[in-house]
């Protein structure tokens, strides 16, 4: 979510003779310490001078071919058993390339939006993910985030690490829980390339024949999306007029007597891009006030500032009591001394650095509050006084939801790597009210998109279910129930493409945090990756590697009949004991939901509600936070969220 893109010139002048004349260029994924996939057809591929001969040895085996007129060579090795370190050598033209501590075993792609993205450092089991011994053999190649307007031969950047307690911080906490149960259970090497980017959407993993554009219609697009991109850059640019300029250091408004009624009012929590300020990065100032008793004066107390994107400094009456650098997740918490209070009128003055992506004071409104020491804690949402000092205005970091961008720059030019599957973790982004139906068949799209890009028809293909959080997005009808919910009808999209073969699905409802989109528990998510690794790509039969699924529904009275197909025949609650499961609801010929009383009876559950004489639907977990679902199966593992019929 927060690098910004860098587009580096590289000066020839500064290169030596020796680097002017080279030609032999490999993919950046075959880069030492490698990890290729074993008992698979091994391609290799890449650009000499036209018409060179090329030579590739790999262990005992070596293939040749021949640079065509555009300098584009590509050959095959035999499928090679796990195993290494080798050396993968490549000769054309006099020019040679040794690629060292090449291991084979399992590689995985790892792809989607943040919650794939999150670094292990970041997550509830940091501490005990970076203190782990080193593990050679299980590796990670971090793809940059980067973006094409066409498909792209070579990435921007990128190489192989090996997991390390000087590393592993850095990787994918999802994959890398899902690579090292990976190792422990199949005992050979495990490599993940890491392709992600925060709030990306699903349109742009896509190319232009998954989304059906052609060549003109796509171009019309991407002219349509300049055009828009040069207006909002000129809009936001004619705001920053009214203000003139301040060094980026500037303390000048952190005082705590000063006229700010010439600045504007922004909305906190929430980030400055989403209210009039697109594509804006560097310093802006926010400012407001809390008032104290003079007890409370006394005291001191704590002042919370929500989640700063990225870096704040922040003052109270012009004393400065805190400040955090490059943390755009992380709650600001401040203890503030009596010295720096006083009775009446206290102002908070906070100076934001955004590197790219997201600018403000973000979180949710129970993280920002002041709190004196001993008193009643109270809200600072709000309305805050907002103006800029040293800002630079590009719409290049929204292009994480552009059509075929991230396909083009972070996907294709990983083909034809061959690969044991593909994690997913992706849909948030897309979890809008128009969306969220027309997922499931972009979902079905991309997978079979991708595997005929790999040529990989049956290319295993697992994903995270989104994960519980309250996003705000559920319509409620006057009695507080849901009407209709998009991050559960995105679920339903999920499950909807387990009809293709190879596919599985972590249903994770019961690790999400309603207030925060990006659970800490990554170690659960990789585990239930790993269970359906396991079961889709290794043939795990009697490994219960999902909950129950919903399969059928029968009417009997008042009542509704629900069946499943629960491993073992297991259905549960999770609190266990015998207890009735929750977060069903029955609704009639109306339509209106209502809570249903539910009864586990073998495989079956069964509903019934006072309030619904003559059940028609059912449905269960059916809102963006399900914190009451709890009806699993054997392990625990939990069901999927289901309706019995859609509206």
């Amino acid at each position: 979510m927060k690098h910004r893109i860098l587009l580096a010139a590289l000066s020839l002048f500064a290169l030596p003779m020796t680097a002017l004349a080279a030609q032999l260029e490999l993919p950046l994924l075959f880069s030492d310490g490698a990890v290729l996939q074993r008992d698979r057809a091994l391609p290799v591929w890449g650009q000499a001078a036209p018409g060179a001969k090329v030579q590739v040895q790999f262990d005992r085996s070596s293939a040749q071919a021949v640079a065509g007129a555009d300098g584009h060579w590509s050959l095959q090795l035999p499928a090679h058993a796990a195993g290494g370190p080798y050396e993968l050598v490549v000769r054309a033209g006099g020019e040679e390339h040794r690629v060292r501590d090449v291991l084979v075993g399992e590689v995985w792609l790892a792809s989607g939006q943040s919650n794939m993205e999150w670094p292990v450092a970041q997550t509830l089991h940091a501490q005990e993910d970076i203190a782990a011994p080193a593990d050679p053999w299980l590796r990670q190649f971090k793809v940059p985030k980067s973006w094409a307007e066409a498909p792209q031969a070579q990435l921007q950047g990128g190489q192989w690490k090996s997991a390390a307690p000087d590393t592993v911080g850095q990787f994918s906490a999802v994959a890398h829980a899902f690579a090292r149960e990976l190792r422990q259970v199949l005992g050979v090497p495990v490599g993940v390339i890491d392709s992600t980017w925060g709030g990306s959407s699903i349109e742009a993993w896509m190319d232009a024949s998954m989304l059906g554009l052609d060549a003109a219609a796509l171009e019309a697009k991407m002219r349509e999306r300049r055009a828009a991109d040069l207006r909002v850059e000129e809009q936001v640019r004619a705001k920053l007029a009214a203000w003139p300029a301040l060094e980026p250091a500037s303390e000048a408004f952190a005082v705590a007597q000063m006229d700010d009624s010439a600045w504007t009012t922004l909305q906190v929590p929430g980030m400055w891009e989403q209210q009039g300020y697109p594509g804006m990065d560097g310093v802006a100032w926010y400012r407001t006030v809390f008032e104290l008793s003079e007890r409370e004066a006394k005291a001191g107390v704590v002042l919370g500032l929500g989640q700063v994107d990225d870096t704040d400094t922040t003052w109270v009456n012009g004393v400065r009591v805190g400040g955090v650098s490059n943390g755009y997740n992380v709650p600001r918490v401040y203890k503030v001394p009596a010295s720096a209070l006083r009775a009446g009128l206290n102002t908070i003055a906070v100076r934001v650095e955004d590197g790219g992506g997201g600018g403000g004071i973000g979180g949710s409104a129970g993280e920002l509050f002041v709190e004196p020491v001993g008193g009643t804690r109270r809200g600072l949402d709000g309305g805050w006084r907002f103006r800029t000092a040293a800002v630079t205005v590009s719409t290049s970091d929204d292009k994480n939801q552009v059509d075929t961008l991230l396909y083009n720059a972070m996907i294709h030019p990983l083909l034809p790597y061959p690969l044991a599957g593909v994690i997913w973790y992706q849909g948030e982004t897309n979890a809008s009210e128009w969306g969220a139906y027309r997922y499931r068949e972009q979902f079905r799209t991309l997978i079979e998109g991708w595997r005929a890009k790999w040529n990989a028809p049956q290319m295993p293909f697992l994903w995270a279910q989104l994960a519980a959080f309250h996003s705000g997005g559920d319509r409620l009808d006057g009695r507080g129930v849901v009407i209709d919910s998009p991050w559960a009808t995105l679920r339903e999209s999920q499950s909807a493409v387990l009809a293709l073969p190879a596919t599985g699905q972590a249903v994770i409802i019961d690790v999400g945090a309603a207030d925060d989109i990006h659970p800490r528990d990554k170690h659960t998510v990789g585990h239930r990756l790993a269970l359906q690794a396991r079961h889709v790509a290794h043939g795990a039969q009697d490994l219960v590697h999902r909950g129950p699924e919903f399969r059928g529904v029968e009417a009997k009275g008042r009542e509704l009949v629900l069946h499943f197909d629960a491993i073992g025949g297991v259905l549960a609650a999770r609190m266990g004991g015998g207890a009735a499961p929750r977060g069903f609801e029955l609704a009639g010929a109306d339509g209106r939901f209502h809570p249903a009383q539910a009864r586990i009876a073998g495989d079956t559950v069964v509903l019934r509600s006072d309030a619904v004489a003559t059940p028609e639907t059912a449905r269960y977990a059916w809102s963006d936070n399900p914190a009451q679902a709890d009806l699993v199966g054997a392990d625990g593992l939990p069901a999927s969220p289901f309706r019995t019929r859609a509206w």
